[in-house]
């Protein structure tokens, strides 16, 4: 049997509970509301006002022109200005295409970029970055992992599906994104005779890319893997989805000049001798038709019309990299120690045996953490019980693993 309220009017006017049910409920004017309703009513309030800024600040960042794009990617990357002019260009172009209010004719196309450079040299940070500034999603895919329809393996519209989850299911946010396809000179010719032979699973990864990289509507299943009749699948429209594709393209170099050194000597009877090594091709110079010889089809890189290269990374350009961004390695440590109420002091020999140890060993700017790491591990560890810590300094010795970096108190005085 129902419980009898004794005033049948002290009720919440929004969700009808009595006063004997909630916490609280408060009078106004015109009723009452309980303190359930009212939270419920602050967090949709809260979550309306987030999105709207959100919104604001998409709609800022998606306005913004190439030199302020730049200028938030050089807080964050060193180094790489051509590739950061290029990105920033190729993406205010874009989105200035998608967003257009006169109606027009021509049919402007999409610029889809292709990023050329050595593992480690920052593309992958470098698209984060972006896609961070513009509020848009990203998805990041490795060339490798997909393969044509048929195969074992991810179908390419699955990297759509990534997206669209990055997207929170929202098709709107999903048709605007970034989709990031790395690793994708892995998809070249196989084989030293790269005239002759296509390996069959690459090409066929091309083939499928065409249509979505152009712009169509594709038909993806939510639980992702191969499509079936009863499948339910979401219709995700590609033409404004903006695809960067990179990779190291080993060995490009050496096989345009090879090619250069071949047409030099069969048309004009000059011996490779007496070519200069200022004549020698270099990733700066790549152009499509260098990408068709070392395997890629042609179609495909004609649906990626902006090519950017970057640089490789120098031992000066590591030690910056770990001090110089907004989110430097060096700080994100300090930061870490600082939550202890302790100074983290990295001397200028150890950023420098770290940035050797990081080129030596080929990681790139992407092993320059986990080698910090490895130094200051054993630290980190005993750190929390040194409760008279006061300053840890790290030296090239550390680096190298002779010494444990040096613990001081008040005082400067070592305790370890």
């Amino acid at each position: 049997m129902a419980k009898r309220i004794k005033n049948p009017n002290e009720i919440c006017y929004m969700c009808g509970k009595s006063k004997t049910q909630v916490l609280h409920l408060l009078e106004g004017n015109y009723g009452y509301v309980c303190d359930e309703c009212v939270e419920n009513a602050h967090d949709m309030l809260s979550e309306m006002t987030e999105r709207e800024r959100k919104l604001r600040e998409y709609q800022e960042h998606i306005d913004a022109t190439p030199s302020q794009i730049k200028s938030y990617l050089d807080q964050y990357v060193i180094g790489q200005d051509n590739a950061k002019k290029a990105l920033s260009v190729a993406v205010y172009n874009h989105y200035k295409r998608m967003h257009q209010k006169k109606k027009s004719d021509i049919e402007i196309e999409k610029s889809n970029i292709l990023m050329v450079g050595n593992t480690g040299c920052g593309k992958t940070f470098l698209i984060k970055c972006l896609a961070k500034y513009l509020g848009v999603p990203l998805a990041i895919a490795d060339a490798t992992s997909l393969t044509e329809a048929g195969y074992v393996g991810d179908d390419v519209e699955n990297i759509l599906l990534k997206l669209y989850e990055k997207s929170e299911g929202n098709l709107e946010k999903t048709q605007q994104g970034i989709i990031y396809i790395d690793e994708i000179d892995k998809l070249a010719l196989r084989g030293e005779n790269t005239s002759l032979t296509r390996d069959v699973s690459g090409e066929g990864v091309q083939q499928a890319l065409l249509k979505i990289l152009e712009g169509t509507i594709a038909r993806v299943p939510f639980g992702g893997g191969r499509k079936h009749p009863n499948a339910e699948c979401v219709n995700i429209d590609t033409t404004n989805i903006l695809f960067i594709c990179g990779g190291a393209f080993d060995g490009l170099e050496k096989l345009i000049n090879q090619n250069k050194k071949v047409n030099r000597t069969i048309g004009f009877s000059v011996g490779a001798e007496n070519i200069s090594n200022e004549e020698e091709f270099t990733l700066e110079n790549v152009q499509q038709h260098d990408l068709v010889r070392y395997g890629m089809m042609p179609e495909f890189i004609g649906r990626l019309p902006v090519i950017t290269t970057l640089a490789p990374l120098t031992e000066n350009d590591m030690v910056r990299i770990l001090t110089e961004p907004k989110n430097a390695i060096v700080r994100q440590f300090q930061e870490l120690f600082a939550m202890d109420d302790v100074k983290l002091q990295f001397e200028k020999d150890a950023l420098m045996k770290i940035a050797a140890i990081a080129n030596k060993k080929r990681i790139g700017a992407r092993g320059l953490r986990s080698i910090v790491e490895n130094v200051l591990q054993k630290t980190m560890f005993e750190l929390p019980d040194m409760k008279s810590a006061k300053k840890v300094v790290v030296n090239a010795e550390c680096v190298d693993g002779d010494t444990e970096p040096v613990v001081y108190g008040a005082r400067n005085k070592k305790i370890a």
